[in-house]
């Protein structure tokens, strides 16, 4: 039930802001070359009109994601739809692995049966290609070169996409161990000048399609934050000529007041249990550190210092805040436990570290690294060592990192304008998302949907 009235919202919302044409397009800049060779076939398609879209979807979800290099349909050396079609022993001269079979049928009222599989075609190579394996010297029914046996759904067109997005992830997910990210969302702020309201906060799909405007504003948006539900944005605005921080709720389009006190009020993020909010006040003269209740609006202030305490972020447990701080001189990553109120430096490479925030599983911290001047993303290991700069663009900010910890979206200059970039956990893969029409920054990807 939850999820019907969320999605009836969600209709309404969509009906209530501006929907426009995908403002980010993903252009890969460099790693597809080391990445898995992989078979995506065309479906065989049974009905009338246009085929749907389907396969090019998944083959572009794959190929970004730094993992998988779809190969060439013109290359492929058959098509078939099932497993009983599959030439194994081709596939495998080609240098494929793994290939996605599948069928799109229409069924009845203007909807489609979608069925696909998963199929390991060295592991079928040694079967006599009727699904049996050589056992003891006998021929045995086996099916383990099917890695994902055929799924069948029926939907309608409009959720063509999204299901492509579902099959992305589903074959992520077998293949790597990890969860997929394709059907998760971005957040980030447009500025367009000349427009009767510049600044933008906008939502899209991870890829940039089906961008939403949340809101238009004459006066500066900041720092965006998803609510580890999925459901929630926090923003600074500047609409009432000072800082504020709100929290607009995505399916209804409700804002909420959060903080409005005198001076900054600034960079809010999310603890894990939605409940409270990291955030950055100088109510009291001095930009500190401070964790707000949602709720209450209790507050606690969490660093006291000479220096200026910014950008927190929460470790995935919950039991600390890491945060930059000018207090040793120049700015460095913090990180104060939540429990004995015990802080430590955790950055010391290069001439400052900024924006940190710690992956999803507690391994790496990924931040901003100046170093002879140049500002790029960089990792460390938490636990220390294993420094790595992981960017070669320009002027780069503001890293947000997948749920699943593989890719990291981040502000940067490409032809003297702000788009977003992406580069992988390893630094290997890196793309760009360049737009058509104004500046964009402060990326936020979402949690998993």
């Amino acid at each position: 039930m939850k999820k019907l009235i969320q999605t009836a919202l969600m209709t309404l919302v969509l009906l209530q802001t501006s929907l426009v044409n995908a403002a980010l397009e993903i252009e890969i800049t460099g790693g597809i070359d080391q990445a898995r060779p992989i078979g995506i076939v065309p479906f065989k398609y049974e009905g009338t009109g246009t085929p749907p879209n389907i396969v090019d979807v998944v083959a572009e979800d794959l190929r970004r994601s730094g993992k998988f290099n779809p190969i060439a349909v013109i290359n492929m050396p058959q098509r078939p739809s099932q497993d009983s079609e599959v030439d194994y022993a081709a596939w495998v001269a080609e240098g494929v692995e793994v290939i996605v079979v599948g069928s799109i049928k229409e069924y009845d009222n203007n909807r489609y049966m979608v069925t696909f599989s998963l199929i390991d075609v060295l592991r079928g190579q040694i079967t006599d290609g009727k699904g049996q394996r050589l056992s003891d010297g006998k021929l045995v029914e086996s099916k383990d070169h099917i890695l994902e046996l055929p799924r069948q759904v029926v939907i309608e067109p409009k959720q063509f996409r999204q299901y492509s997005h579902r099959i992305s992830d589903v074959v992520y997910e077998r293949l790597t161990g990890n969860k997929g990210v394709f059907r998760t969302r971005i957040a980030y702020v447009i500025v367009r000048d000349g427009a009767p309201k510049p600044f933008q906060l906008v939502v899209a799909d991870y890829d940039g399609a089906n961008e939403i405007s949340l809101l238009r504003s004459n006066e500066p948006l900041m720092s965006p934050a998803w609510s580890p539900d999925g459901t929630k944005l926090a923003y600074v605005t500047f609409e009432n000529r000072r800082a504020q921080i709100y929290i607009q709720d995505i399916y209804t389009g409700q804002r909420t007041l959060l903080t409005a006190y005198d001076g900054i009020n600034g960079a809010p993020q999310w603890s894990p249990n939605g409940e409270d909010l990291a955030i950055v006040l100088s109510k009291d003269g001095n930009p500190e550190i401070y964790v707000i209740n949602t709720k209450t609006k209790a507050l606690r202030q969490i660093t006291s210092n000479r220096g200026v305490d910014t950008e927190p972020s929460w470790s995935p447990d919950g039991k600390s805040v890491t945060f930059t701080s000018e207090r040793g001189g120049k700015p460095q990553l913090y990180s104060v436990n939540l429990t004995t109120g015990k802080t430590r430096r955790l950055t010391f490479t290069g001439e400052m570290n900024l924006g940190g925030s710690i992956t999803p599983n507690g391994k790496q911290l990924v931040m901003v690294n100046r170093t002879r001047g140049k500002y790029h993303i960089a990792r460390q290991n938490v636990k220390g060592g294993d420094f790595k700069v992981l960017t070669t663009t320009k002027l780069d900010e503001s890293p947000s990192i997948s749920p699943n910890g593989s890719m990291i979206i981040y502000s940067t200059l490409y032809r003297e304008a702000q788009v977003l970039a992406l580069v992988s956990i390893d630094g290997r893969f890196k793309a760009r998302l360049p737009v058509s029409n104004g500046q964009v920054k402060s990326p936020a990807w979402s949690p998993f949907l």
